[in-house]
């Protein structure tokens, strides 16, 4: 008996290309969303990781900064209108000082937020055919299928990846914003201006992202 190392079937496939060309465009489009949204939340858990862990170190050499993450929490994350809980109040000697800084705001949870806002889109543009059956008639819109499929998942991972180089490099960031402010409290606003121009990173992706997928319409119906 000899062995060819080629499989003889009709059901096998001749490479990786095959496999990939020959994947449904629904599965596509349902990576596109997995990825878009599951690796911008990865970047923005990675970005808080980063400022977190720089926030807790700073805030032992500089109390205030503990005192300034803590009313942006109370106010931004607990919503403090809501909750009617008003932010702690900064101890005496730090008061004049606090009155002329801004606080401190982390944007790597908006890098989450551009992963589930592109997620929802995607999600709603995949339609299941009218009629339900095991295959597809020979006159349906091929193209279109494909297209819509590939597009969908194109756009979810540019989503994705944008939003994990955007969630880092806020995360970095926000690290040296946290730890430069221990040492010299004049540095925190302009660490901030670039804190913001990495934020911006995620809104490039998203913007590109949702062109992407206008084109992307998937056929319900076989062409007449």
């Amino acid at each position: 008996m000899t062995y060819s190392g080629a499989c003889q079937s009709a059901y096998c496939n001749a490479g990786w290309s095959e496999v990939l060309t020959h994947m449904s465009p629904y599965g596509y489009a349902n990576f596109g969303i997995a990825f878009g949204l599951g690796l911008s939340v990865v970047g923005a858990a990675w970005g808080i990781w980063l400022t977190g862990s720089s926030l807790v170190g700073a805030a032992v050499k500089a109390p205030r900064i503990r005192i300034m993450s803590e009313k942006f929490i109370t106010l931004h994350l607990f919503n403090s209108h809501t909750l009617s809980l008003p932010p702690p109040p900064p101890p005496h000697h730090h008061q004049q000082q606090l009155q002329n800084k801004k606080q401190s705001v982390i944007f790597c949870e908006a890098t989450a937020i551009y992963g589930v806002i592109m997620a929802i889109i995607l999600a709603n543009k995949i339609k299941k055919p009218d009629e339900s059956t095991s295959q597809l008639p020979e006159n349906w819109d091929w193209a279109g299928f494909y297209y819509a499929g590939y597009g969908m998942f194109s756009s979810g991972l540019s989503v994705g990846l944008t939003n994990i180089a955007s969630g880092v490099s806020v995360g970095i960031a926000g690290s040296s914003c946290a730890i430069g402010d221990a040492q010299d409290a004049s540095l925190f606003v302009k660490i901030l201006i670039v804190e913001i121009f990495a934020s911006a990173l995620g809104i490039f992706g998203i913007i590109v992202g949702i062109i992407q997928s206008n084109a992307c319409t998937f056929p319900i119906a076989a062409l007449e």
